[in-house]
């Protein structure tokens, strides 16, 4: 990953009370036009994105932040969709007399799926939320592209915050020991570069957020099932339609009134 920030070296009073927040959601769009194409999309899903799966991913994001597992919990649900909890902690500290102190249990990374989709237009959307919250000098955003690229993102809304303060050692509160002025700062260019981004962000309340929407759709990559193979040239425009539609709702959050696709 390319990183286009420099943390700043602060020497603290104690341990870093800071708490550094992001909030993270996927969603892959595809097209799956007959029922039987419906549930055996339902179903890749359940597949390809169970506890089991979730899991390894979660794992790997603690890895890439240098945090240390604590305890796991994981739940597939009936009919759909799955869940992973991991709490976490940045390691052992030593205590100036060189001493170690307790696990620091005050960070957690979760992650929840939710399968849909449109019996009446064909659209399946596949929604997963992975939440990652810190304490420390470990931080979320160094998993951003790791994340990204572990599921089939076509459009990714992320938020992130960074709360509470700890003080230098001359007593002087800190709000925040890293610079960042967007997450993008954070995501590389070869990843950027296939997205549409944008940023909202309160920087003067260490509050950002960024969502991106995949730049070109192929629309191959989003049919599911074998009918597609007789569509013709005007069925194929309307479903790309669709498809575009829908992901521009998601990137929007609202609904998109007019002509009927």
């Amino acid at each position: 990953m390319i990183n286009r920030c420099r943390g700043r070296k602060i020497k603290l009073q104690g341990f870093n009370n800071l708490t550094k927040s992001l909030s993270f959601n996927i969603y892959d769009i595809c097209h799956a036009k007959s029922k039987s194409s419906q549930i055996d999309y339902l179903e890749y899903i359940d597949e390809e994105y169970n506890s089991e799966k979730l899991r390894s991913i979660l794992e790997e994001v603690t890895n890439i932040i240098q945090a240390k597992i604590v305890n796991i919990s994981t739940q597939d649900y009936d009919p759909r969709g799955a869940s992973v909890t991991i709490l976490i902690n940045e390691g052992h500290h030593p205590r100036e007399e060189g001493d170690v102190v307790a696990h620091l249990d005050k960070s957690h990374i979760a992650a929840h799926t939710y399968p849909e989709n449109n019996t009446e237009n064909g659209i399946a959307t596949f929604r997963v939320d992975i939440d990652v919250s810190t304490c420390g000098m470990i931080s979320p955003l160094k998993a951003l592209d790791f994340l990204i690229d572990s599921f089939d993102s076509d459009i990714v809304l992320m938020d992130y915050r960074v709360r509470g303060f700890t003080r230098d050692v001359r007593g002087k509160k800190i709000y925040i020991d890293h610079d960042i002025t967007s997450i993008q700062d954070y995501i590389s260019d070869e990843i950027l570069d296939n997205y549409t981004a944008y940023d909202i962000n309160v920087v003067s309340d260490n509050i950002f957020h960024t969502k991106m929407k995949l730049k070109n759709l192929k629309l191959e990559s989003y049919l599911f099932g074998s009918e597609y193979d007789k569509f013709s040239k005007t069925e194929k425009k309307r479903v790309k339609a669709l498809l575009k539609k829908e992901m521009q709702e998601i990137f929007e959050c609202r609904n998109i009134f007019g002509q009927e696709v």
